[in-house]
């Protein structure tokens, strides 16, 4: 045999094997792209479960706020009636008053209502509070801090349903 058939031999012997080689690597690349693929949609199929249970759980809990609000200018009424009771002293009618009160208010508390705790002389934030007006304040200590409560606020759940009304010293 000539030397160029046995060139040509060989060439065609290794070609086999380098066309081999290429095609694993591409295969592999090709594993590799739609393990990739698949591991993406998988974590934004779970990404996306959470989301919507998380709505769902937001959804419910929420779900009676329209509700909540209209109830709660009745409990403000109760409050003012117990100041008005406890002024005149009429035990028996303060009596009836309060049990009604106390079990209106532990209903909604079932139902995820939480009055938002503010005192006089908390220092006033614009992000927790609604200033309603700024009266001189009647010392020092009380200039930027709340002086008097006008509307309690509540929160249902873990959203502020209505901020608390307050009047602020200057």
């Amino acid at each position: 045999m000539s030397k160029k058939s046995n060139k040509i031999k060989k060439t065609a012997k290794s070609k086999p094997k380098e066309i081999k080689k290429e095609l694993d690597v591409n295969t592999e690349e090709q594993i590799q792209k739609e393990k990739d693929k698949f591991l993406r949609l998988f974590a934004e199929f779970e990404n996306y479960k959470k989301r919507t249970n998380k709505e769902r759980i937001e959804l419910f809990s929420t779900a009676s706020q329209e509700l909540m609000t209209s109830l709660l200018p009745v409990l403000d009424d109760f409050d003012r009636a117990e100041q008005e009771f406890t002024k005149n002293k009429e035990n028996e009618l303060f009596k009836g008053v309060s049990l009604i009160q106390n079990k209106f208010a532990d209903t909604l508390k079932s139902k995820g209502l939480k009055l938002i705790e503010i005192k006089k002389g908390d220092v006033f934030n614009a992000d927790d509070h609604e200033a309603v007006t700024q009266i001189p304040a009647p010392n020092d200590k009380l200039k930027g801090k709340i002086i008097d409560v006008i509307e309690k606020g509540y929160l249902l759940g873990e959203k502020v349903i209505r901020y608390p009304k307050v009047v602020i010293g200057k």
